[in-house]
């Protein structure tokens, strides 16, 4: 079955590694993808809901079978082995996969995709030594942001080093301001769209309003130039 481009570009982003873990794992096509890739040696599939998991381990029951994966109902990283390579956490909001991390572990490796609050979550990444070597906008019916965090790696380090975040990279990802897509562009032409109408509904001054308008037009503007 052809899979939707939201699942194909987080399954992109993942690395090759020795264990895995699909934090939130829903139907397991990403753990199917790097186990029938061999991707990774063994692997761990983990929802909070029983329904869901059922699901996942319905699709990797051949790979459970072999013992090469397992399924866990439990939040977060509560039964995650404390020794797994590299994380997928998708499909929550920014706060929560912070949360998850906090109160867990902190893998060599990262693949994120929050659905809201994104800039909590490159802080996060950054204040806990990783280096984020992937930060961008895809669009899919929707926007998604999509991040892989590495650390404890030469490369890693240079990269971070390379990576430099500033304030605009904060707000909007570093390849969406380094190397914009034509996805980051329309995800921009929407923001300003709500903007304008929030400002225009409130039939006064928001400051707070008018410099985030202000703000995405400026890198609107900027991603333009990128793009021609």
């Amino acid at each position: 079955m052809r899979r939707a481009k939201r699942i194909r570009t987080l399954c992109g982003e993942l690395l090759s590694c020795k264990s895995f873990a699909d934090v939130g794992c829903d139907h397991g096509y990403c753990t199917q993808y790097m186990l029938e890739r061999e991707l990774c040696g063994s692997a761990v599939f983990s929802d909070i809901s029983a329904a869901s998991l059922a699901k996942a381990e319905r699709l990797l029951e051949p790979y459970v079978r072999a013992g090469r994966a397992r399924g866990v109902c439990c939040a977060g990283l509560e039964q995650v082995p404390r020794d797994t390579e590299q994380v997928l956490i998708a499909g929550m909001g920014g706060d929560e996969i912070a949360d998850i991390l906090a109160a867990g572990f902190l893998p060599p490796v990262l693949v994120l995709q929050p659905m809201r609050n994104t800039r909590r979550v490159r802080e996060f990444l950054l204040a806990n030594g990783y280096a984020v070597t992937r930060d961008y906008t895809f669009r899919d019916g929707k926007f998604y942001d999509i991040l892989r965090g590495e650390r404890g790696t030469a490369d890693a380090e240079r990269q971070g080093r390379e990576r430099a975040y500033g304030e605009k990279e904060l707000a909007f990802g570093y390849d969406n301001v380094h190397a914009p897509t034509a996805d980051f562009a329309a995800w921009l032409e929407n923001e300003i769209q709500k903007c304008a109408r929030r400002i225009a509904a409130a039939r006064r001054g928001v400051p707070l309003l008018d410099e985030r308008l202000k703000l995405l037009r400026e890198v609107y503007d900027e991603t333009l130039r990128h793009l021609r």
